[in-house]
């Protein structure tokens, strides 16, 4: 039985999936999880809170949904921090 969602099996497991990105900086982007690479995170259609408490900002992005600041973003490896699905 399909669930709806088409799977590259070429890809890993969060490909496609928007998820939340924690930065090493403060930063924390919210996107598309498109790949992990030796380079770092490539994410797609990327929202990013500069610093401070992302719960307020991240509650107003599940509601009123994420607006893209950037349709490509590499997260580098030496900022990559933590990722979570978001939602």
């Amino acid at each position: 039985m399909s669930d709806g969602i088409l799977k590259h099996h070429d890809r890993d497991e969060l490909h496609g999936i928007t998820v939340v990105v924690s930065g090493k900086s403060g930063r924390t982007y919210v996107g598309r999880w498109h790949e992990r690479q030796a380079r770092g995170v490539v994410m797609r259609d990327v929202a990013v809170l500069e610093s401070g408490d992302p719960a307020d900002w991240l509650a107003k992005l599940a509601r009123f949904g994420v607006p893209p600041e950037h349709r490509m973003l590499v997260v580098p490896e030496d900022e990559f921090g933590g990722v979570r699905r978001f939602g």
